[in-house]
């Protein structure tokens, strides 16, 4: 397949929890799944330099709009219409192959002109899917509402998605718990480290990127040796002034 239909308003709809470098993951990732027409490759190193990606947001996305079976990262929409594709494309060689053998003339039966973009927006397939159970130190009350939430975004609950939102929530200083209850109370998709850790203010950015400098400033301790030198102008010169100021200049 070269060639897809785009739906801004679902694709958005599905990846609005992305980083910018996560999105951009995703759309090549598509690209190489349909070009393909195979899963995308367990090697992520790999699929990280194709893609020309970092290799740690190609493993993020992976996790998380991906499912990983033994021999590859499967896209259930992504597959639903490259099997859709393959059995036009067979009808239409079996359409042609007895037109020649009758000599018939009616027209051949083409593939869709646009097959849709795979977003997690569609119902995915739920073959070869097992559920998970509770992970420890998660209530149940906490984790049925997680996983509702999910199935209402149509994203999977896997160990591997748990597993990702268990490393951010490490990362965050959060427990399990609380990394599931923020994706839950802020309508999130994942969980992502940088999206609760407090953002550096200008002055941080400063005191980091700033020497800091022991004793008085330079440029006062030399003000203040000038000081030393500078003395009072002379008398005559203090006349002067005094008689411009009069208008008497002499």
């Amino acid at each position: 397949m070269h060639y897809y239909s785009f739906h801004i308003g679902d694709y958005r709809s599905a990846t609005t929890h992305l980083s910018n470098d996560e999105d951009l993951a995703y759309r090549r990732l598509l690209d190489m799944y349909y070009d393909t027409e195979k899963p995308i490759p367990l090697d992520t190193t790999w699929v990280a330099r194709r893609i020309r990606i970092d290799p740690v947001v190609v493993s993020g996305v992976l996790q998380d709009m991906f499912e990983q079976r033994e021999d590859g990262f499967y896209q259930p929409r992504c597959e639903q219409e490259i099997n859709v594709y393959k059995g036009f494309s067979e009808a239409g060689k079996r359409g042609a192959a007895k037109r020649w053998s009758k000599g018939g003339d009616s027209p051949p039966i083409h593939p869709p002109i646009t097959p849709p973009i795979a977003t997690n927006n569609h119902k995915p397939r739920t073959n070869n899917q097992q559920p998970i159970d509770t992970p420890d130190g998660v209530s149940q009350s906490v984790w049925q509402e997680f996983v509702n939430h999910r199935k209402s975004k149509k994203a999977q609950v896997t160990q591997l998605v748990i597993d990702g939102i268990q490393k951010e929530a490490d990362k965050a200083g959060f427990s399990l718990e609380d990394a599931l209850k923020e994706v839950v109370v802020r309508n999130w998709q994942g969980f992502k480290a940088e999206w609760v850790l407090p953002k550096p203010t200008f002055g941080d950015m400063a005191r980091v990127s700033v020497a800091p400098v022991q004793g008085r400033d330079p440029a006062l301790l030399k003000l203040d040796e000038d000081r030393k030198h500078t003395g009072p102008p002379p008398p005559e010169i203090m006349a002067q002034i005094r008689n411009a100021l009069k208008g008497k200049v002499t």
